[in-house]
């Protein structure tokens, strides 16, 4: 048995041992995330049934955390459609995500590009506001303690919603 073949079944049952538990915990921070989309940000969510907002959300089908953070939305009262995209650069460029805020998936709701994992009551505040200057509000990255990426620990990461427009400009983005 030659080196090369010992490391690749190592790293091979490392990514299955990696995947399983990243799976396992997505299961837990699936139902936490639901049930705090039920908190306070319910009463600013959309209507439910037949009036919801329409969500389109774009993903890697490789990401867990996606799905997720689609359930948060559908809690929030959003009809959400989830479409698997392998070519996830492509629809950020199409909705202009600045690079720098690119996250894991592209939400599409209203006139709005939501990238990333930004809580719902920032999602509700743009569509009730309706902002001109901007096309849509980011979560750079992946944040622990994100909607869609709560740790079983409750570890978390500050992070900063952020609002870009048209031209380049990116700025902080409050609820």
């Amino acid at each position: 048995m030659n080196r090369t073949s010992v490391y690749s079944r190592r790293g091979l049952l490392g990514l299955f041992a990696a995947t399983g538990g990243a799976l396992l915990a997505g299961c837990e921070r699936k139902q936490a995330a639901i049930t705090a989309a039920d908190g306070p940000a319910a009463s600013q969510s959309p209507a439910k049934g037949a009036n919801a907002v329409p969500m389109l959300v774009y993903r890697d089908p490789e990401c867990g955390c996606c799905e997720v953070w689609a359930d948060i939305a559908r809690a929030a009262g959003y009809a959400v459609t989830v479409e698997n995209r392998a070519d996830m650069p492509a629809v950020k460029a199409r909705y202009g995500v600045p690079d720098e805020l690119a996250s894991c998936h592209t939400a599409i709701v209203g006139a709005y590009a939501i990238e990333g994992h930004v809580p719902m009551p920032h999602v509700a505040k743009l569509l009730r506001d309706k902002p001109r200057d901007i096309r849509g509000i980011a979560v750079p990255g992946m944040p622990r303690g994100s909607p869609g990426m709560e740790m079983p620990d409750g570890s978390a990461d500050a992070f900063e919603v952020m609002a870009f427009a048209g031209d380049g400009k990116v700025s902080q983005f409050r609820a």
